[in-house]
């Protein structure tokens, strides 16, 4: 069976002839820049010793020229995009021959001189180049079985988003007003108009730029910038030299729940406007397709989206920060949220929707994300439980492991010792505990001068050894 497969499998077609075939039957054309020097691969941008790449984040607001500059550029960085799959795809299917990001460059030049597709040339060739370098990597990320097949971007599906690398924008910084400053992108005559919420680190400059316009139809201009992050000072317990530890029980009653008590509320925000969206699902449906009516109303849905968006973000945000600055180890428990969000399915399959609704809205993949790279910033180590932990059903006080219980049971009381336990107060104490067990294990076998891992995983915990 196995042999029949591999033989079943095409093979690549090299050479002379996979160049006839690109050539040909494919129309990309040959490298005559510098045809006569070696194809040396591409290198990346590399950031400077002791440096992190950091995103700064800013609304813009574009004249009307700008808008109908900036449309014109979202669309062509899509059709591009969608160009590059289909002559990526129609290569291996029709050839079995490989395309890559240089072929696909080339192509972009003989697209931009045909005569049907000659408006390409009114958008910057850096951000069309991008476009192909973010399919290329959709590609890696397939291969390396991270995400599935590339799809192809659709108006008003996808997200509209450009970037633009060094030479595609121009930077000048206000020296009155040090990390502000004036943003010029290519093809446009003016600066954009941005609302410095904060500022960049004064004397850099961007690295990257990447526009986007949302749902909401709102401007937001991102720039990765090379920054010099402090590390804060350690924090310990009181009169001890222990390292101050957090246990964190992610819920749906409450939305975190520490060890000693303090519980995050459950914003619950799509229950909280639930009544107003489903009044504009009703005004939408009764809209006829295609009309400026229904357009009007998808904007207010959208609106809505971003504003719950924007809520939940700031108070997770502000949150993590909290815990980071306050805390030298946060221990979570590793949540396979994929498992959990499984379709609802069969009898009480209501209910699970109900139940999936309540966890897409608690955002629990975003809170751990940002726990993640802040403590990689500002030097916390956090560690992460293994997920079959019976950190609920055992007892931190006596240590006993007690029944299953529902979901519905908030208090239960110890067989062993009588306590009565919390059930989120109770999982957050045990997995504090279990995660300053993980965590003395690693730094025992660290040499003195090493600090311990930003990530100790308890599934991964014999390569956090051998890398002690």
């Amino acid at each position: 069976m196995g042999e029949s497969a591999e033989k079943a499998k095409p093979k690549a077609v090299k050479g002379e002839e996979a160049e006839r075939i690109k050539r040909e039957a494919l129309g990309i054309g040959n490298r005559r820049k510098h045809h006569t020097r070696k194809a040396t691969p591409l290198k990346g941008h590399v950031k400077e010793p002791d440096t992190l790449h950091r995103l700064y984040r800013f609304r813009f607001y574009p004249t009307e020229e700008q808008a109908e500059q900036l449309g014109r550029t979202f669309g062509a960085c899509r059709w591009v995009y969608n160009e590059g799959l289909t002559l990526r795809s129609k290569a291996w299917e029709q050839h079995h021959v490989k395309v890559g990001f240089a072929e696909t460059c080339r192509s972009l030049t003989g697209w931009k001189r045909a005569e049907e597709t000659a408006w390409l040339g009114e958008v910057s060739s850096t951000v069309l180049q991008q476009s192909l370098r973010h399919l290329d990597q959709a590609y890696g990320r397939f291969f390396k079985g991270e995400a599935r097949y590339p799809k192809r971007k659709k108006k008003g599906r996808s997200r509209d988003t450009a970037t633009y690398v060094r030479t595609g924008f121009k930077w000048v910084e206000d020296l009155e007003r040090p990390g502000t400053g004036l943003i010029t992108l290519a093809k446009q005559a003016r600066p954009l108009d941005v609302r410095w919420s904060r500022a960049l680190p004064a004397g850099t400059v961007p690295v990257r730029l990447s526009v986007t316009r949302d749902r909401a139809g709102r401007y937001f201009v991102s720039t990765l910038v090379e920054e010099r992050i402090a590390l804060l000072p350690a924090a310990f317990e009181p009169d001890s030299r222990a390292p101050k530890a957090v246990g964190l029980d992610l819920g749906l009653a409450s939305l975190v729940t520490l060890d000693d008590g303090t519980k995050l509320d459950h914003p619950r925000l799509l229950k909280r406007y639930a009544e107003k969206l489903a009044r504009l699902q009703r005004e939408l449906h009764k809209k006829v397709r295609g009309s400026k009516n229904r357009q009007k109303v998808r904007q207010k849905i959208a609106r809505l989206y971003a504003l719950i968006s924007d809520v939940r973000r700031d108070m997770l945000d502000q949150f993590t920060t909290r815990l980071v600055r306050e805390n030298q180890v946060l221990v979570v428990e590793d949540l396979s949220i994929v498992t959990l969000l499984r379709a609802a399915r069969g009898k009480g399959r209501r209910r699970k929707a109900k139940l999936n609704e309540a966890i897409f809205d608690a955002a629990w993949g975003e809170l751990l994300r940002q726990l993640r790279y802040k403590c990689d910033w500002y030097g916390r180590t956090l560690v992460i439980v293994d997920r079959f932990f019976p950190s609920t059903r055992r007892c931190s006080a006596c240590h006993a492991k007690g029944p299953k219980m529902d979901v519905s049971v908030r208090e239960w009381t110890c067989a062993e010792c009588g306590v009565v336990h919390d059930r989120d107060v109770n999982a957050a104490v045990n997995l504090r505990d279990e995660g300053m067990r993980l965590y003395w294990l690693v730094a025992a076998g660290l040499p003195p001068e090493k600090k311990a891992p930003t990530v100790i995983k308890a599934s991964e915990l014999e390569e956090c050894l051998l890398a002690a």
